[in-house]
């Protein structure tokens, strides 16, 4: 294209130029006067005349003759013309654009000077709307829980009656057996003594098909509480506790961080909480604290059916073994003082182990990092999951989670490790319940 512009614009150019020089050429300068255009007095009398008294005369040559233009010419014309029309056009729609533009924009501040509070507004009462509803939903669903949790206490306490009247029936019949057979040779003691050995034989027979069916019933209703302790033991958290923490899987991703509620420069400690593991692996962390020069302050962990307490890093370790059951829910404490570096551990309300010299003399460093069911290596802690390890990850469930800057008394820590009031009391460093405890990956809180 840009190259048929430039012969079309060489080819008129040079059309032009021809018609200059013949136009150049064709005019001649004429000094004389220009006659032409007057009328004598007798040509216009013979004018007047009829033309059948005029002469032929010759034919009458025009004073200005207009030049006819040849195609090129036209061409050239035609060019300019569609130039100015399309710029005309360019023109008229940069005008018409920026007109609507400039409408629009007014349009669109005053739809936003009108609406925009409105909009606000709606947008406000709606999100307030929302969280109502979410309000009222975990609401319903806390109170399903709450009624759930009633109908299977009240189903137990059903159970239990159950089994206290068959315990008197029970009891009543083998009374009433006793007075029988008592009443019974009482009475029929004058007789002679064959008919006092039949009566006896035969009242012997009797008591002892009561005594089968008697053992029997027993039997069931035992039965029927192992089931009844089984089932509350897999579904019920301790009494007192109305929450747990819910490790579902064995993940480095999965764990749940404690922010302290005081600092953790201490002398003398003790940890308590609630666990149950679904398996213990060789090491199975419940609770850590570490910093970075040493991620091994404090670990509170599992080994198959094993419990280890250590302090100040693993060479001080406190061991106890054949004192964990997986599945069941079970109470375990760790205790220690700097002063006398006696650090001892404790499962269910008793000590299990101890031992002295203890990381005697250390002191706890503060700006750690404390954590449920992992705990930090130290070698690798860049990214989300840096410094973990799925083998020691904890799976299963753990609550009453307490921490305080002392060492607990034996009647302290076995009231904690009752089944009643279990979640009752709190630590002034770690207080479940009351201090933050987040959950991250897969962790959840469930009641």
């Amino acid at each position: 294209m840009p190259l048929l512009r430039v012969l079309l614009v060489c080819v008129i150019c040079s059309s032009c130029l021809q018609l200059t020089q013949a136009y150049e050429e064709e005019i001649e300068v004429n000094y004389a006067d220009p006659f032409y255009n007057e009328i004598a007095e007798g040509e216009q009398q013979e004018t007047d005349q009829p033309e059948t008294n005029q002469q032929d005369v010759g034919p009458t040559l025009s004073p200005c003759k207009t030049p006819e233009f040849n195609k090129w010419d036209k061409l050239f014309t035609m060019l300019e013309n569609s130039q100015m029309k399309e710029n005309m056009l360019l023109q008229y729609a940069d005008d018409i654009i920026k007109v609507e533009l400039q409408a629009l924009r007014g349009e669109m501040l005053q739809f936003v000077a009108n609406y925009a509070g409105g909009c606000a507004s709606a947008v406000d009462n709606a999100g307030r709307r929302l969280a109502v509803q979410m309000d009222m939903k975990l609401a319903q669903a806390f109170e399903r829980q709450r009624e759930a949790s009633v109908e299977q206490r009240t189903h137990q306490d059903a159970m239990m009656q159950q089994l206290l009247a068959a315990s008197r029936n029970q009891a009543a019949r083998l009374g009433k057996l006793e007075s029988s057979c008592l009443s019974g040779s009482a009475a029929k003691g004058f007789t002679s003594t064959g008919a006092v050995q039949e009566v006896t034989k035969a009242e012997g027979s009797q008591l002892e098909k009561s005594l089968a069916a008697m053992a029997a019933d027993l039997q069931k209703a035992r039965v029927q509480l192992d089931l009844s302790l089984r089932s509350a033991a897999q579904h019920f958290l301790p009494a007192g506790c109305e929450m747990a923490l819910l490790f579902p899987m064995r993940s480095k991703r999965i764990f749940a961080a404690v922010t302290p509620d005081a600092p953790l420069g201490l002398r003398a400690f003790t940890v308590c909480l609630w666990a149950k593991v679904r398996e213990a692996l060789n090491k199975t962390v419940l609770f850590s604290y570490g910093t970075k020069k040493n991620p091994f302050e404090i670990q509170l962990v599992l080994s198959g059916p094993s419990a280890l307490f250590t302090v100040g890093g693993e060479a001080h370790l406190v061991e106890a073994s054949d004192v964990v059951q997986d599945g069941k829910w079970s109470h375990f404490c760790g205790t220690w003082s700097s002063d006398e570096g006696l650090a001892a551990l404790w499962v269910n309300g008793q000590k299990v182990a101890s031992s002295p010299g203890v990381a005697e003399g250390h002191t706890l460093p503060d700006g750690g990092t404390m954590q449920l069911g992992q705990e930090k290596n130290g070698c690798c802690s860049f990214g989300f999951d840096g410094g973990f390890d799925a083998k020691l990850a904890f799976a299963g469930k753990m609550t009453g989670v307490n921490v305080w800057d002392r060492v607990l008394g034996p009647e302290e820590i076995s009231q904690n490790a009752q089944q009643e009031g279990s979640c009752g009391s709190r630590g002034n460093v770690v207080g479940w319940g009351v201090s933050e405890i987040i959950p991250h990956g897969g962790a959840q809180y469930i009641n």
